[in-house]
């Protein structure tokens, strides 16, 4: 069974490609385009990671994060930051709160992103 990976994205272009070229990797997909969403869907579809834009409508990434990690239901989920914020206090800020990796878009084209998804994936074995 494929793996299913939700991406919490408010710019449709990028959520787009990501789901494209996911789906191309022969992962499951499933968007939100907001924090509030996004929670709710984590909780709903137990998806096995999770790709998080930190700049939101309602809440903010970080605030998704931390619901995340603060629910016991799906703490457990991986959840890799993609976002425009690479500030180290950004940074540290989203591994503190439990992200498995946090990579800035603009330094990664989607190729690296499915090749940091798929580690993520293997270290969990």
């Amino acid at each position: 069974m494929p793996q299913k990976i939700l991406i919490i994205e408010d710019d449709r272009f990028l959520r787009e490609l990501m789901s494209k070229k996911l789906v191309g990797e022969g992962y499951q997909i499933s968007e939100a385009t907001d924090g509030e969403e996004g929670v709710r869907s984590v909780k709903s579809e137990k998806p096995d990671l999770v790709l998080l834009d930190l700049i939101l409508p309602g809440i903010d990434g970080f605030e998704v994060l931390a619901r995340i990690k603060q629910d016991p239901e799906i703490a457990q989920t991986p959840v890799i930051v993609l976002s425009n914020l690479g500030q180290k206090e950004d940074i540290e800020r989203g591994i503190k709160l439990g992200a498995v990796d946090y990579l800035i878009k603009a330094h990664f084209t989607p190729g690296e992103i499915v090749e940091k998804i798929a580690s993520v994936f293997s270290k969990e074995v």
